[in-house]
C-alpha cells in the first residue's frame, strides 16, 4: 500500500513509497481505510530532523498523527465497518507507570510510551492503518472531513479539562477567557470556551485572512494588539502561540484567581528576559495558577468528540484551508499559509 515516511534525525528524508507493509494484526484488532491526515508544527519538526523515533529494529517511521479514517474491520465489537474514527496518538508504556496503568498516558513519568507517526509507532499516513479498539475514537458520520480536527481538539480538551480541575479548589465562577494565538489549537480553545458560556477573546498578530473572521463567526471577540494594550484581565488564559514575549505576559494578565494554561513551546525562540520576582508576586498574591500540558488521554479525546459533535460543522470545515491529494504530499507539507492543512486519501 502507499504511505508517507520519513527516516527521524534525518532531514529532508520525507517519501511516498507505494510498497509499504499492511498493518500488522500486532499494531491493534481494528483494521481502518485512512480518509485524511492532518498537518501541524510537530510534522514540521520531525521532517526537519528534530525529532522523531522510528519503531524498533526499522530507521523509518510512517507520518502523521492527526488522522481520519472508516472501520473495516473490528473483531472487538467495539465499532461498526463504515464507522468515521479518528485513533489516540500516544499509548500507555509497557511497565505500565502508575499514570499510564490508570489510563493517564499523557501523564506518563518513565518516557517508554509511544505515539503515532512520532515515537517508537508507525503514523497514519498511510492507506490502511490499525490500533487497538481502546485507542479507536468514533465520530458523529456528519463532520465528514472536520472529525480530522480531533487530535487539536483533544489537546485543548484536555486544557480545558485541567482548568475546571484546579479552579474546583474553591469557589470558581470564571466570566472571561482570553485565547493567545489563532491556528487550529488557539480557535479549537475558543471554541471550548464558547461552548462553555464564558466571554471569549482571541488575541492574534494577523489582521485579514480567516482568522479573524472565524473567531467572529464563533462569537468570540478578536484582538489584534499586544497583550499589554488589553483593557481587561481574563479569568482564565489558554496560550497557545509558545511564543516568549506573549508567554510573559500572560503572567501578569491573569484576574485574581485566574488560571493560565501553557500549550505550545517554541524550539527557535530567541532567549526573553523573565522577571520572576514580578512572576512570584502575580501568583501569590493574587492566588494564581500557571500550568502547561501536553498530549490528552482516552477522556479527553470523547471530549473532544463531544465537542466537535456540538459545533457548527460549517465553522469547522472552514478551519480546513488547504487540502490535497496524497500525490501532492510536498506542497501540503510546504504549506505555510491557512489555518489546516490535510491530506486526504
Amino acid at each position: 500500500m502507499r504511505a508517507l515516511t520519513v527516516t527521524p534525525g534525518k532531514a529532508d528524508s520525507l517519501r511516498l513509497v507505494d510498497d509499504a507493509p499492511e498493518p500488522s494484526p500486532d499494531e491493534g484488532e481494528v483494521l481502518v481505510e485512512a480518509v485524511a491526515v492532518g498537518i501541524c508544527g510537530t510534522d514540521g519538526e520531525i521532517l526537519a530532523g528534530d525529532y522523531g523515533e522510528p519503531p524498533p529494529g526499522r530507521d523509518t517511521l510512517v507520518l502523521g498523527h492527526e488522522s481520519l479514517g472508516r472501520v473495516i474491520e473490528d473483531p472487538s465489537g467495539t465499532t461498526r465497518p463504515g464507522d468515521l474514527v479518528a485513533g489516540i496518538v500516544r499509548h500507555r508504556d509497557p511497565v505500565p507507570c502508575r499514570y499510564c496503568a490508570a489510563g493517564e498516558w499523557d501523564m506518563c513519568t518513565n518516557g517508554r510510551y509511544t505515539e503515532c507517526g512520532i515515537k517508537g509507532i508507525d503514523g497514519f499516513a498511510r492507506q490502511r492503518w490499525r490500533v487497538p479498539a481502546e485507542y479507536a475514537v468514533p465520530l458523529r458520520p456528519e463532520l465528514g472531513l472536520a472529525g480530522v480536527l480531533l487530535e487539536p481538539t483533544s489537546v485543548v480538551a484536555k486544557a480545558w479539562d485541567h482548568v475546571d480541575r484546579i479552579g474546583a479548589r474553591g469557589f470558581w465562577a470564571p466570566q472571561r477567557v482570553l485565547v493567545t494565538g489563532a491556528g487550529p489549537i488557539g480557535l479549537l480553545a475558543a471554541l471550548l470556551g464558547v461552548q462553555r458560556g464564558l466571554e471569549t477573546h482571541v488575541l492574534a498578530r494577523g489582521t485579514s485572512g480567516p482568522k479573524p473572521e472565524l473567531a467572529r463567526r464563533l462569537g468570540a471577540t478578536y484582538h489584534a494588539v499586544p497583550v499589554d494594550e488589553l483593557d481587561f484581565d481574563p479569568d482564565v488564559i489558554i496560550e497557545c502561540t509558545g511564543a516568549p514575549p506573549v508567554v510573559r505576559e500572560v503572567f501578569n494578565r491573569l484576574a485574581p484567581n485566574g488560571i493560565g494554561c501553557l500549550t505550545g513551546i517554541n524550539t527557535h525562540a530567541h532567549h526573553t528576559e523573565l522577571d520572576l520576582n514580578e512572576l512570584n508576586r502575580c501568583l501569590v498574591l493574587k492566588n494564581n495558577v500557571i500550568f502547561g500540558t501536553v498530549n490528552a488521554n482516552r477522556r479527553h479525546w470523547q471530549q473532544a468528540a463531544d465537542a466537535l459533535a456540538r459545533a457548527d460543522n460549517d465553522w469547522l470545515t472552514s478551519m480546513i484551508t488547504h487540502r490535497y491529494g496524497l500525490d501532492d504530499y510536498q506542497r501540503a507539507y510546504a504549506e505555510e499559509e491557512g489555518i489546516k492543512t490535510v491530506i486526504e486519501f
